[in-house]
Order: structure tokens, then C-alpha cells, then sequence
């Protein structure tokens, strides 16, 4: 297996982008956290610093399994903005490798139009981003390669979808036991 990377820029909110690191590091997965700065510390929406494992511009993502995008503000909207997501992001879906993003962060993939057609969620507010997906309003979507969350609530089914996804129901079951999640 590769490489799950997970992107962070400053603003980013921190339950969506740790509880997924946590859950599939939990899962034996190879996650590497990735500043889109020009600096490896990234700060959250509520002042929490992050050092992340490497900067987008030293990373070559020819590795990447899946690519994790949090949400927050205004991080989100950074990460949407960021042209070597924007050229990372179309080439990764067309290789129909998967792509997570919880929160405002579906916006970087609807904003490139690799949202067309599918199911999806967000955080209330950033429906009018997601150009031609069906927005359903759900904790979380998967539908295809694509899996969506809504926002912060939704952090650990979002990351344990990441890992049904990848290594199926029973490792997700196995998780569940050991962190003592109750669905």
C-alpha cells in the first residue's frame, strides 16, 4: 500500500484533519501530513500548531493511494485555492484513485468540477460550490472514489469510511472494539 496525505494550511480545523491521521495511523496505514506553506508548522482555527511530516513542495505524491483534504476556515478555502492541488487533485481522480475532504473542503473538488455527478455532503453553506453533485446533507457520503463528510460531527465516521474504503468492514469493526466507538 502507499501513501495517504493529508494536506493542511493554516485555518484548517483541527478535529477534521487529526481524527483522520489518528484513525488510519490506528490502521497500520502510511499517512503523511503535508504543509501547503512554505513552512511545516501549520496553525488551526483555534490556535492549535501542527507540525506536519513535509511541505507540498518537497513531496512528489507518486506514492499517493488517497489524498485528505479537512476543512475549516480559512484553510478550505487555501487548499482550493492552491495550485499544486489544483494540479494534483484532476490527474489523481483520473487515475481513479480515491479522495476524501470533510467540511468546506469538498469546495477544492467541486471548484475543479471533479464533483459532477455525484453524491456528496459538506458543511451547510457550501453547497453552491460542489457544481453538478447532489448534495444530500448526510454525516458522509461515499460514492465512488469520492468520500465527503459534513463537517466536524462527522470526523470519525468520515475517517472510519476512509478505512472501509481502503481495508474494509472488518478492520473497521476491529477499530471500533479498540477505540470504543459506538455506531
Amino acid at each position: 500500500m502507499g501513501t495517504i496525505y493529508v494536506f493542511f494550511a493554516d485555518g484548517f480545523e483541527e478535529v477534521e484533519a487529526i481524527t483522520p491521521v489518528d484513525v488510519l495511523r490506528r490502521a497500520g496505514l502510511n499517512v503523511e501530513t503535508v504543509s501547503v506553506t512554505d513552512e511545516e508548522v501549520v496553525t488551526g482555527a483555534h490556535n492549535i500548531p501542527v507540525i506536519c511530516d513535509s511541505c507540498f513542495q518537497d513531496c512528489d505524491f507518486s506514492d499517493a493511494d488517497l489524498l485528505l483534504l479537512p476543512g475549516g476556515m480559512p484553510g478550505a478555502a487555501t487548499l482550493s485555492e492552491h495550485e499544486g492541488l489544483n494540479r494534483l487533485l484532476p490527474g489523481h481522480v483520473k487515475e481513479g484513485k480515491p479522495v476524501a475532504a470533510i467540511c468546506a473542503a469538498p469546495m477544492a473538488l467541486g471548484k475543479l468540477g471533479l464533483l459532477k455527478g455525484k453524491r456528496v455532503t459538506c458543511y451547510p453553506g457550501f453547497e453552491h460550490y460542489l457544481e453538478g453533485a447532489g448534495c444530500t446533507g448526510a454525516q458522509v457520503e461515499k460514492d465512488g472514489q469520492f468520500i465527503t463528510g459534513k463537517g466536524l460531527g462527522a470526523a470519525m465516521d468520515f475517517a472510519l469510511a476512509i478505512v472501509g474504503l481502503l481495508q474494509g468492514t472488518a478492520k473497521v469493526a476491529e477499530l471500533e472494539e479498540a477505540m470504543c466507538v459506538k455506531r
